[in-house]
């Protein structure tokens, strides 16, 4: 089931991993987590994202309630990348909101097999997957510096920006073939005309 891929994991090792025992089976009980942790690996997407160890700042709230633990906050972090039209970088901070319920083992509810489920490991929880869930949605699939941004020209590079009349001649590859005939032919016509003016 999807739950058990979560439970399976499950890294205790981790900065992410906490403990609550103190607050499973104990509704009622509320516990805030704040500071700051190194983001984990791989925390983005093609051109954009959180470089790996940098800080993840966190607000968050790990309260006890019937179900399991409920997490709700927000983390910031420091996102770099690059433009998708003109390769220039990006960086910004991005605040995301997370807000998750933990199941307790029995409570987890049945769920189909493509939905996975967060649950309480031995009084732990990760957020790692959390975390990664709420930034890498957050993230623009296909990134930009400025909405009106042009891009490089792509036949020789140039920044449309700067050079807004910039263009090339398009040839139909079609016709390309033909246009080299007519320039054969031209040349051998004009080479048939000077050796006839030597002859003559």
């Amino acid at each position: 089931m999807a739950e058990k891929a979560r439970q399976s994991a499950l890294d205790r090792s981790s900065a992410w991993v906490f403990d609550v025992r103190d607050l499973a089976h104990a509704a009622g009980i509320m516990r805030e987590e704040t500071g700051d942790l190194p983001a984990p690996a791989e925390l983005g997407v093609a051109l954009i994202g959180v470089q790996e160890g940098s800080n993840v700042e966190l607000d968050l709230r790990l309260e006890a309630v019937h179900e399991g633990v409920l997490v709700t906050g927000t983390t910031t972090v420091h996102v770099t990348g690059e433009c998708g039209r003109c390769l220039d970088p990006i960086a910004y901070d991005l605040e995301t909101d997370l807000q998750e319920l933990f199941y307790l083992a029995e409570n987890v509810p049945e769920a189909e097999e493509d939905v996975e489920q967060y649950v309480v490991v031995d009084d732990l929880i990760d957020l790692e997957p959390l975390l990664r869930d709420a930034v890498v949605t957050a993230l623009p699939f296909q990134p930009v510096c400025r909405e009106s941004c042009e891009g490089l020209c792509p036949q020789c590079g140039v920044r449309l920006d700067e050079n807004p009349g910039h263009h090339h001649e398009v040839v139909d590859p079609r016709w390309a073939a033909l246009m080299g005939l007519a320039g054969s032919s031209a040349e051998t016509a004009e080479g048939t005309k000077s050796n006839e003016m030597e002859e003559r």
